[in-house]
C-alpha cells in the first residue's frame, strides 16, 4: 500500500483515520501534523489542510455507530450515544458513582468559575470536604488556575479541557443550559452525564440540586465572566 498523504487527499484521510482510531486520547492538530513533517524545506501539511481532511473524514463516518468529533483536547473517534444501551452490556464494571456533594461542587465550579473553596461553601451553605476537591482533581475535571488576591491567597478553581472532552465539548460556551443538565446523554462512556443521570435518579438526591446550580449561574452575572479553557 503506497500511500502519499502529502499529495493525495484520500491517502491523507486514511492515515488520519488510522492515527485517530489507534489513539487512546484525543489528538490535536499539532500532534497530527507531526506525522507529516519532513525536512526543513518541506514542513509538511498546514492546519487548514488537516482541518479539511478531518471534516471530510467526519462526514464519511456520519450515520455509523462510531463518529469523529472535535473536543477540547483535540479530535477523537467515539461511539455514538445511541449505542450505549448495547455496549454497556459488554462491561462488567459499573462507572464510578459520585455523591450529591461532589456533583453540586462540580456544577458550581463549571458554571461560576473561577471560584474558591469559600465561594463554593457560600453557595452550598455547608463546608466543602477537602476530599471532594481531591476527587475532582484526580479525575482531571478541575484544577487550580490561580489565587485570589486576598489574605491567605485561596486557590481559584476552574474546569479543565479534559472535563470538556469527557462531555464531548470544545469550550465552556457549549455547556448545556442548567435546566437541561440532567437530561443529556453523552457520547463517551467515560463522560460525566451518565453518572449524573444515575445520581439524579436516586431517591436521596433532592430537587434542590437544580436550584443550587441555578444560584451558581445567577451569581456569575454580578461577578467575573466564565473563563474558557481550551
Amino acid at each position: 500500500m503506497n500511500l502519499q498523504p502529502s499529495d493525495n487527499p484520500d491517502d491523507l484521510k486514511v492515515v488520519l483515520e488510522a492515527a485517530l482510531l489507534a489513539a487512546v486520547e484525543p489528538l490535536t492538530l499539532a500532534e497530527l501534523r507531526r506525522m507529516f513533517e519532513q525536512e526543513e524545506s518541506n514542513p509538511g501539511l498546514s492546519n487548514d489542510v488537516l482541518r479539511r481532511a478531518l471534516d471530510d473524514l467526519r462526514a464519511q463516518w456520519h450515520g455509523r455507530g462510531v463518529e469523529l468529533i472535535q473536543v477540547a483536547d483535540g479530535w477523537r473517534f467515539q461511539t455514538r450515544a445511541e449505542m450505549q444501551p448495547w455496549l454497556s452490556r459488554l462491561k462488567n464494571e459499573k462507572p464510578p458513582r459520585y455523591s450529591r456533594a461532589v456533583l453540586e461542587t462540580l456544577a458550581i465550579i463549571a458554571y461560576r468559575q473561577p471560584v474558591t473553596r469559600g465561594d463554593i461553601e457560600d453557595i452550598r451553605g455547608v463546608s466543602v470536604n477537602p476530599n471532594i476537591i481531591k476527587t475532582l482533581e484526580e479525575r482531571g475535571w478541575i484544577e487550580a488556575i490561580g489565587h485570589r488576591d486576598v489574605p491567605g491567597r485561596p486557590a481559584l478553581f476552574g474546569t479543565t479541557g479534559h472535563f470538556l472532552s469527557d462531555l464531548g465539548l470544545r469550550t465552556l460556551s457549549e455547556l448545556p443550559p442548567l435546566e437541561e443538565l440532567g437530561n443529556l446523554v453523552t457520547p463517551d462512556e467515560t463522560a460525566l452525564i451518565p453518572e449524573l443521570r444515575e445520581e439524579l435518579a436516586d431517591n436521596d438526591v433532592p430537587p434542590t440540586f437544580g436550584a443550587v446550580i441555578e444560584t451558581a449561574r445567577a451569581s456569575t452575572a454580578s461577578d467575573s465572566a466564565v473563563t474558557e479553557i481550551s
